[in-house]
Parts: C-alpha cells; sequence; structure tokens
C-alpha cells in the first residue's frame, strides 16, 4: 500500500489518506480481508501522528471499506457492490456538473451537450 501526503495542499492528512486507501480498495488494488499497516506503524512510516491515521482508519471503518479485529488490526472490508456503484454514480455526477458548467461559459445548447455525449458513447 502505497500513501503519498502532499503538504503544500489544503487537504488534511487524515483525508488524503482516507481518499488514497478508499481509491486502492474501490480499484481492488488492496483485496477483502487483506491486512492494513498498523496505525502507528502508518503514522510512523508517514511521519505523522498516529491520531491522524487512527482518525483516517476511523472513517473509512463508518464508511464500510475497514474492519477492525481487537488486538489483531484493521483489514480491507468485502466490497459492497452497492456501495462500490454508488461511489462510482456520485463520480459521473460530479463529471456531468462539470461538463454542465463548461457548456454554459461556451454557450452550449443542451442539444449539443446530449450529441457530444451520444458520439463518444458510439465510439
Amino acid at each position: 500500500m502505497i500513501i503519498l501526503i502532499d503538504n503544500k495542499t489544503s487537504t488534511p492528512i487524515y483525508d488524503q489518506i482516507y481518499t488514497q486507501i478508499k481509491a486502492q480498495i474501490l480499484s481492488g488494488e488492496l483485496q477483502p480481508h487483506e491486512p492494513l499497516p498498523s496505525i502507528r506503524g502508518l503514522a510512523k512510516e508517514l511521519r505523522i501522528s498516529f491520531i491522524t491515521t487512527k482518525r483516517a482508519y476511523e472513517e473509512l471503518e463508518k464508511d464500510g471499506f475497514l474492519y477492525t479485529i481487537p488486538a489483531k488490526g484493521c483489514y480491507v472490508a468485502e466490497r459492497n457492490q452497492e456501495m462500490a456503484r454508488e461511489e462510482t454514480l456520485k463520480k459521473i455526477e460530479q463529471h456531468m456538473d462539470e461538463i454542465v458548467k463548461l457548456a454554459q461559459e461556451c454557450g452550449l445548447s443542451g442539444e449539443e451537450v446530449l450529441a457530444m455525449m451520444k458520439f463518444s458513447l458510439e465510439e
């Protein structure tokens, strides 16, 4: 598992950890039941507070991406297909919002945007 921390961004470190682990789970890079580094181990590796790592792990567990076995550690949860689908739908909606914004900025009509989308789907 590779986590890269960017100190130059305004995104909190725990959120960077959360986002990167979540992406690795959704992509299948991290497999169900695969153990994650310990909270203290990851904190030491990243040279950050263990509290920051703990918060990221807690958020991932709350959102169903991890599960914890007391005295054993944290593991990747089974991928809930519905949860994975919802994540993908959210991404599509975000991209669609960006498309609408760009289309409005350059004066494209809804019909023109739909024509472009139909063309892209045909390829």
